[in-house]
């Protein structure tokens, strides 16, 4: 005998469903990470990136493009993309086009390395430059073999930083004439942006050092520029108060992230991306003492966590209201069709990290199977 009761349909899990980021209509809550792939040759990006992204969104989905240098001075890596000169401007339209095609919303990550480079990297072999010349130690690479090495940097005149400042507003100019919906500043992990607002690196005297609010200032008045430029509703920025990636640790993280959640509300900007304190491995259980939460409730915006998510945790910190977005990197680099192995409950493909940051337009980059090929 069949069952006569009316049962409410089962609601989508929370990360499934839709949310309305200002005048940006998303169809579910998992977006794609800002990762850096290396495979844009003399940081002109190129045409597989076209296949990589697009493989990548789905229809009402957020994407993050990889980091993007706003200067020849912002260099750090082999084979990074560049937005300011014109041909990579042309260079990324086809790769957006591709994106909205599928009616993806895309937003391009603008930074600027700082102290993460070496002269060899830099315009005229010059020494790179940050908000100290405290030299960043040997590092051993992602692989675990190699190891980078870094050039002591030059300490930023104050005269100098509306210059870089301006850098990034050209940028961000520049990403929306490519197409791109808006841009999110790299304020996090170590590199220029961060190494103004730690006091682990900025050691200055003048008003763009010491206190809270003068290490705050550089990114504040980054923040009011680009605003400016393209309009705050379409500027996120990304930070890790709690993160030490490139000796980049500070003495108050809590303070340091609740301050910048709050001034950030003066510009209005769309949205604020936090990376979580606790550093794991995709799906571990790790616990911190520290949490997002005063961040997310000081912020008036929308407000994206990344940091090891899963599948669970991130319907999680949904329901819970930690979060309105889940960034997803190194499970979504492997897993193209990562939303819908996430409603499937399908199994994931499993990331190689050595193929993270190799040159090949293919091979670990838009080779990974989709769930249909796998059937």
């Amino acid at each position: 005998m069949g069952n006569t009761e009316k049962h409410e349909e089962t609601p989508k899990m929370p990360l499934l469903s839709p949310y309305k980021m200002a005048k940006f209509q998303l169809s579910h809550r998992i977006v794609l990470a800002p990762l850096t792939r290396q495979r844009s040759f003399g940081n002109v990006p190129q045409k597989h990136a076209i296949l990589y992204y697009s493989q990548r969104t789905t229809r009402g989905g957020l994407l993050i493009a990889e980091a993007t240098g706003v200067s020849d001075t912002a260099q750090g890596y082999p084979n990074t993309p560049g937005i300011w000169t014109k041909e990579q401007v042309e260079a990324w339209k086809p790769i957006v086009e591709a994106v909205h095609a599928k009616g993806g919303i895309f937003f391009c990550q603008i930074w600027h390395v700082g102290r993460v480079s070496h002269q060899n990297s830099q315009p005229n072999g010059q020494a790179p430059f940050s908000s100290t010349d405290k030299p960043l130690t040997s590092q051993i690479r992602s692989n675990g073999i190699d190891v980078a090495e870094f050039t002591p940097p030059r300490r930023l005149r104050t005269d100098e930083i509306p210059e870089i400042i301006n850098d990034f507003r050209l940028a961000a100019r520049n990403a929306i004439e490519a197409g791109f919906d808006g841009v999110e500043i790299h304020g996090a992990h170590g590199y220029l942006v961060d190494q103004f607002l730690k006091d682990q690196i900025n050691d200055r005297t003048d008003q763009y050092g010491g206190s809270l609010e003068n290490r705050c200032r550089f990114a504040l008045e980054l923040v009011e520029a680009v605003a400016t430029e393209i309009g705050a509703d379409r500027v996120g920025i990304r930070l890790s108060p709690y993160a030490n990636y490139m000796e980049s640790g500070d003495s108050n993280p809590t303070a340091l992230g609740l301050y910048m959640a709050g001034a950030l509300n003066k510009y209005g900007i769309l949205y604020c991306h936090m990376v979580e304190p606790r550093m794991k491995t995709v799906g571990e259980k790790t616990e911190s003492p520290y949490s997002l939460m005063p961040m997310r409730k000081a912020f008036k915006g929308t407000f994206l966590v990344a940091g090891g998510y899963g599948k669970d945790d991130g319907n999680q910190a949904i329901t819970e209201g930690r979060a309105d977005l889940v960034v997803y990197g190194r499970i979504f680099l492997a897993n193209p069709d990562l939303p819908k192995r996430f409603e499937l409950d399908a199994p994931l493909n499993k990331y190689n990290r050595e193929t993270f940051y190799i040159p090949d337009p293919v091979v670990g980059y838009t080779d990974y199977p989709f769930l249909e090929d796998t059937a």
